[in-house]
């Protein structure tokens, strides 16, 4: 359910909250739910992430303006082209990840079928795992928590850090866990995650007994198993492609995202950068 605008973000609210309504909130409102039916209508299967994922995981409520559903890469053009004939405007912002419909309101739904860094392409297993729940007065099916928890936890820029989510949810959600999904998720970034699990045992103490013992130890095994790298690669960009662009710039790093190391296109890191930054190395 949409939150009323005056709520800050991550407060929950009360029940008489919830029933206040913004006429711009029912116009949202309203646009989501036309486009959830056009897709359904196309055939287009679909989860919902984002804030209304993240209610119904941990019960935190969000002001949002934006509904993010989550597509087979196969499939995202097939359900942008059945918003567009919807009279949706549509448009391709980040073709590698995103595609996004907007109304005359200032609300948009975001299409998303990868991760903005490449790493968390939606595969089966986000729709084998998802978990039903109320959206708006409809059923949906919502993206699972080990899959929020993988795209979350890259998520360290100098104005966004998710790592208060992630800790959510595994609060939350945690104890159950598929940790074996979610490890295999991070595989060959294994140090992100015990990371964020590291943190995660700052932040609550006395929850650590939440993670499995030897989820640690089998990600800490996995960090003295790995290899040596002498070249100069900047990995910082999966992280915080804002705040490494100095390495891959001016200080003669490469990086990570870019083929044949990474999963992106030079053309794709292009994108995210400005009209007259050198080209990514």
């Amino acid at each position: 359910m949409l939150a009323p605008a005056a709520t800050p973000a991550g407060e929950t609210m009360t029940p008489q909250q919830h029933e206040t309504i913004t006429p711009q909130q029912q116009q949202a409102r309203d646009f989501y739910l036309r486009a959830m039916q056009v897709l359904d209508e196309a055939g287009v299967e679909f989860l919902v992430g984002g804030g209304f994922a993240m209610k119904h995981h941990t019960g935190i409520v969000r002001d949002t303006k934006d509904l993010d559903v989550f597509v087979y890469p196969g499939a995202s053009r097939k359900a942008v082209d059945a918003l567009a004939a919807a009279d949706f405007k549509t448009e391709w912002p980040w073709p590698h990840f995103l595609a996004r419909a907007t109304s005359d309101t200032g609300a948009f739904i975001d299409i998303l079928y990868n991760s903005g860094n490449g790493l968390a392409p939606v595969d089966e297993e986000w729709f084998n795992h998802a978990e039903e729940g109320d959206l708006l007065d409809r059923r949906v099916r919502l993206v699972p928590a080990e899959e929020i928890v993988v795209s979350k936890s890259f998520v360290m820029e100098r104005d966004r850090f998710d790592g208060a989510d992630v800790a959510h949810l595994i609060l939350r959600k945690g104890r159950r866990f598929d940790w074996a999904r979610l490890l295999r998720r991070f595989a060959g970034h294994e140090r992100v995650l015990l990371a964020q699990l590291l943190m995660f045992g700052y932040v609550y103490p006395s929850e650590r007994d939440i993670i499995p013992a030897k989820v640690l130890d089998e990600l800490q095994q996995s960090i003295r198993d790995e290899p040596k790298v002498t070249d100069k690669i900047c990995r910082g960009t999966f992280l915080a492609q804002h705040q490494y662009q100095i390495d891959v710039h001016q200080w003669g790093y490469t990086d990570a995202r870019l083929q044949p190391l990474g999963p992106l296109r030079a053309d794709d890191l292009a994108r995210f950068a400005p009209p007259d930054a050198p080209p990514i190395r």
